[in-house]
């Protein structure tokens, strides 16, 4: 959907890899191996991007090193939108809202990193209904064309596991708070 937006595939996997999780930070030899691009491709989407200041930069030794500018009038917009490719907003509206007593819902795993995947991996914290949840997720699975695999927690079992939260790439994508 968002390439009909946006014609470079290289800005869109930016994009996604900065503005899913705000926290990501990048530096232009790790993009390159990940996106399996040229340097100078992504360099010029990088520059674009920095010149709009849709994403800021910072040294760390000698590299320069990239994340989302979240004080930028559009970051919310371009968030949304993000969410909207992947189909988590979807998820949310057909998943969570019907499950009955959910504390919070977690994105985690390669989308969570800012990796494009076709499996959405989520964490459900609260007293979740499993026989429910398994056909809601079917039918959010057909909405989206992507696969969602998940993990239920219940509080106390969540805060005796993870202690010190879940990994830093999490993206909490509700609560009930």
């Amino acid at each position: 959907m968002i390439e009909t937006l946006i014609s470079s595939k290289t800005r869109i996997k930016l994009l996604l890899k900065f503005f899913l999780n705000s926290n990501t930070t990048a530096y232009l030899r790790s993009l390159e191996s990940e996106f399996g691009e040229s340097t100078n491709a992504i360099r010029i989407e990088l520059n674009r991007l920095e010149e709009a200041g849709m994403l800021s930069s910072f040294s760390d030794g000698n590299k320069k090193m990239f994340r989302a500018n979240t004080k930028h009038p559009l970051f919310k917009e371009v968030h949304n939108i993000i969410l909207k490719t992947i189909g988590l907003d979807q998820i949310v509206q057909t998943v969570i809202e019907r499950l009955g007593k959910v504390d919070q819902v977690f994105l985690v795993g390669e989308f969570a990193k800012g990796s494009d995947s076709q499996i959405i991996d989520l964490v459900f914290i609260g007293d979740i209904d499993k026989s429910y949840l398994i056909n809601l997720v079917d039918k959010a699975e057909e909405l989206v064309k992507r696969k969602i695999r998940y993990l239920i927690y219940r509080p106390e079992e969540y805060l005796a596991s993870h202690q010190n939260g879940l990994e830093p790439e999490a993206v909490l994508l509700w609560s009930k708070d």
